[in-house]
């Protein structure tokens, strides 16, 4: 099927990489259907773009490439809901809350986006007895990592 994008324009989608979301994403919860896609070929970033709603599109990042001391534990709750077996089947991803300047932008690590790539069945988790936050500066953290070196 084609589906038109907020970022991309018109993508064809086919049904096995439909991600579907049981109760949505916290906000957003009649929107249960997403497609994953990179933002550009260049890119570190994902978009994961409704496949109902051109404006319901988010800007992810895989947490572990800007955070590499980032950890997701998963409750058995959790892990039953997306039919998780294995650990190799979880994909995590965080959003991101884009600013201007670029730099400024954050990103929700308290909220990460689980997937199943297996199943494609997903979840956004909120970690709440972590010490993440939803406003993580990981452009500044890479960046000061970058000048030790």
């Amino acid at each position: 099927m084609k589906i038109k994008t907020k970022y991309i324009g018109e993508i064809d989608v086919k049904d096995e990489q439909i991600i579907t979301f049981s109760t949505g994403i916290p906000a957003f919860d009649d929107e249960t259907s997403f497609v994953l896609h990179p933002f550009d070929e260049q890119s570190p970033f994902l978009v994961l773009q409704s496949t109902k709603s051109v404006e319901i599109a988010f800007i992810l990042v895989n947490p572990f490439d800007f955070v590499p001391n980032y950890e997701v534990k998963l409750q058995e709750s959790t892990k039953e809901q997306l039919n998780i077996e294995k650990p190799e089947e979880v994909s995590t991803y965080v959003l991101l809350t884009v600013k201007e300047p670029f730099a400024e932008t954050t990103a929700n690590l308290q909220g990460p986006i689980i997937i199943n790539v297996r199943t494609n069945k997903a979840k956004q988790i909120l970690m709440s007895d972590s010490s993440y936050t939803t406003k993580h500066q990981i452009f500044k953290q890479a960046t000061k990592a970058g000048k030790g070196e």
